[in-house]
């Protein structure tokens, strides 16, 4: 066939790349080389459109083993000859077609980013964002994605140990599905993604090759449409029984030695896996497509290398050393093939029976390489002129607070998402701490070592709406805020960056001002960003989503004893806040969901004040003044209270020290640097001898489960506490009966 302009065109190549290519490779492509240029020049694994800003964010660290991007995912040192490996990918359009294989193969792929590297995995989170909880679109992604991220966890053996969700009409038609993976290994054993050795044999190791995710990369780089799900061969089909058995196969097998180099093969399959091993090494590659385990007869080479069937592997292997490893993946009953070798010129080379199919130079195709890089024009968005007019004197304080109170508690962004976490197992591999001790991040013991790991996943994507530069920054700090509290000492970051078309200024203005924004936030809390995933074209028919950038985060104790949880204990210990509230409702889930607001600015942060905060809990923490610790977010200070006495049904006797401020803002209001702290009364003296001049109220008592609040009766905790555990699962059965009601 002719292959033109509008060929390119078709496989969402611009005519100006086109031109590239030709120019790259002296000549006009064949179709299957213009396929590989298509899936490797996407934005999904090209990241063409973000690089430049990526390359600003704080990419060194005393503690990083690996710089950032190097590897499939980010590494640091812990101590004790180990390191943690971590990184979040989204699978935000794969889920939107098809929710449960979406959300599933995106747990799988970022449990391989993490094995490919040496590291067994020991803890799964995810970060989650859907449309309205009232509509029937958003409980059928809901459910769907719900079912897939714990049937792949669940049965590949990794617990999922925290994350979060929200619902926003923004995301509609688009929901986001960010999942993370946090593994461990010794020190020195890490594999690299790396081709090298002239001569080496190239394997393929893993499930056998199908039609299922070809074009996924393409696919995940452009707007979702009504047409979208005429596309569903781009998404995925998940086994996590055939990745159990891979992933043991593969750490067995690294252990003979005789593994040069590794890389799974996700996003744009065989393609990407073998071009950027090769490009990494500075090597070619000759492989022969016909050797490829496939599931399919007669497959083309377009499609075999563009596949993105799962469970998959390339591997170099010492060349004389292939038995050893055909041999363990024989034990495991995983196909393993040699599918050709390494080369020294730089070229990969196609074949199919024996006719070459496509030769390109691997340095071409690559991030880094000849993959294209852009700067996209940029302006403030319009919306921002509400922002700035928002006026909160024209917000009528309410006389009731405990209705309001109670309206709040059951807002689903805040409401316990028990109905949620009860279909993931979070005790699978006996690491994970927090289970019935919870605390404001996960906590997991780091097995083979004295120490355990403080996990988070964190955005507020409705700050970031209101001004991206403040929000990013404070998705940082909370992300750093929960590992403190749970006495952690914040190392790094993975980030995975949600935003709509990169072609509209003003999403690229919420881009750019993100990723300055987490960038100063991570050079303060000395939090280098490992690496992650940046996922444009998050698109409704009327508009972007919110901006999102998901900050996956890990922290390090020196033993699970040094844990803090965030439950009250005992009644008569003294509650107190630590760090200043302000006279502020803005972006709070009370102006948003009860006031009916959708624009006002974000909540109070100074960069300065939650770093001094972090430095006062620490100390605290290592003193062991403090019973309990909970930062508050979302719901504001009463939130922050109802949340630490749900889990021993104690409550809380608490006057308001100061109403200089709204009485709406100091219940409700979202400001940031804020930690609600409880002390035994004999370590009061040394509590505020520790804290010093840093702001603080003495805000009351724990009780025995009757809650006061400003001398007035609010109950006991335990009917909160319906409220606050069945408030999803009552919307959902509600809007069920609805929907009979009908049809009827």
């Amino acid at each position: 066939m002719e292959i033109t302009a509008q060929t390119a065109e078709q496989l969402r190549l611009t005519a100006e790349e086109f031109e590239l290519i030709k120019q790259k490779l002296g000549r006009v492509p064949n179709f299957t080389e213009l396929c590989a240029f298509s899936a490797m020049w996407s934005e999904h694994c090209s990241y063409k459109n973000s690089i430049k800003w990526l390359k600003t964010l704080p990419r060194e660290g005393s503690r990083m083993l690996v710089k950032a991007g190097e590897e499939n995912a980010g590494l640091m040192d812990i101590g004790d000859g180990h390191g943690v490996v971590f990184k979040i990918e989204s699978h935000n359009h794969p889920s939107a077609i098809e929710p449960f294989q979406g959300a599933a193969t995106g747990v799988g792929g970022i449990h391989r980013d993490i094995f490919t590297m040496g590291a067994r995995p020991i803890a799964s989170l995810n970060s989650l964002r859907f449309g309205s909880l009232k509509e029937a679109k958003t409980q059928h992604l809901l459910s769907g994605v719900v079912h897939g991220i714990g049937h792949y966890g669940n049965c590949f053996g990794v617990p999922t140990v925290g994350g979060e969700i929200y619902f926003e009409g923004c995301y509609h038609t688009n929901p986001l599905v960010n999942a993370m993976s946090v593994g461990i290994l010794k020190n020195g054993e890490t594999i690299s993604a790396t081709a090298k050795g002239t001569g080496n044999p190239v394997m393929f190791v893993g499930s056998a090759t199908g039609k299922d995710g070809i074009g996924g990369a393409s696919f995940a780089s452009a707007n979702i449409t009504r047409e979208s799900v005429e596309e569903l061969p781009a998404v995925q089909v998940g086994d996590p029984f055939q990745e159990k058995k891979l992933l043991e196969a593969c750490l067995e097998v690294i252990a003979t030695g005789a593994v040069v180099g590794m890389q799974d093969m996700g996003a744009a399959g065989i393609i990407c896996s073998t071009s950027e091993m090769s490009a990494k090494g500075e090597v070619g590659m000759r492989i022969d497509l016909d050797k490829v385990p496939t599931r399919q007869k007669n497959m083309k080479a377009w499609e075999i290398l563009l596949s993105e069937s799962q469970e998959r592997m390339l591997m170099v292997v010492a060349k004389g050393r292939e038995d050893e490893v055909t041999k363990v993946f024989t034990k495991w009953d995983l196909p393993c093939s040699k599918i050709g070798e390494v080369t020294g010129d730089g070229i990969l080379q196609f074949y199919l029976h024996g006719e070459l199919e496509a030769e390109i130079p691997a340095y071409e195709l690559v991030l880094g390489g000849g993959a294209p890089q852009y700067s996209r024009a940029y302006k403030e968005p319009a919306y921002l002129e509400k922002i700035k007019s928002f006026d909160a004197s024209a917000i009528e304080v309410p006389d009731d607070l405990k209705a309001v109170a109670e309206q709040v508690i059951s807002i689903p962004n805040i409401a316990s998402k028990k109905w949620i976490a009860v279909q993931y197992d979070s005790t699978v591999g006996a690491a994970n701490s927090s289970t019935n001790e919870p605390s404001d991040a996960a906590v997991v013991l780091a097995k083979g070592t004295k120490k355990a790991l403080a996990v988070t996943t964190d955005c507020n994507s409705r700050y970031v709406f209101a001004d991206p530069y403040k929000g990013a920054m404070i998705a940082v700090a909370e992300a750093a805020r929960n590992i403190v509290c749970s006495g952690g000492q914040p190392l790094g970051v993975t980030n995975c960056l949600n935003f709509g078309n990169p072609y509209d200024p003003e999403v690229y203005y919420q881009f750019v001002q993100a990723v300055k924004g987490m960038g100063e936030a991570c050079r303060k809390f000395d939090t280098p960003v490992t690496g992650g995933n940046v996922s444009f074209y998050n698109q409704n028919p009327d508009g972007a989503v919110y901006p999102t950038p998901t900050i996956g985060m890990v922290g390090l104790l020196d033993s699970v004893k040094d844990k803090m949880t965030l439950d009250f204990k005992e009644e008569g210990d003294l509650i107190f806040l630590i760090g200043r509230s302000n006279n502020d409702i803005g972006s709070s889930e009370y102006l948003h969901k009860i006031k009916g607001i959708e624009f006002s600015p974000p909540p109070h942060f100074d960069i300065n004040e939650e770093y001094e905060l972090h430095g006062k809990i620490k100390e605290l923490i290592k003193s062991k003044l403090l019973v309990s610790a909970h930062d508050v977010s979302e719901g504001g200070l009463f939130v922050a209270l109802a949340e630490s006495a749900f889990k021993n049904n104690l409550g809380f006797d608490v006057v308001a020290s100061d109403y200089k401020i709204r009485k709406d803002a100091y219940w409700f209001g979202e400001s940031q640097s804020r930690v609600v702290v409880t002390v035994k009364p004999e370590k009061e003296a040394q509590f505020k001898g520790l804290l010093g001049n840093h702001p603080y109220e003495a805000l009351g008592l724990v009780t025995n489960g009757q809650l006061e609040v400003d001398g007035m009766d609010w109950g006991n905790i335990l009917s909160w506490k319906e409220k606050y555990d069945n408030a999803i699962e009552s919307l959902l059965r509600e809007t069920e009966a609805e929907s009979a009601l009908g049809a009827l």
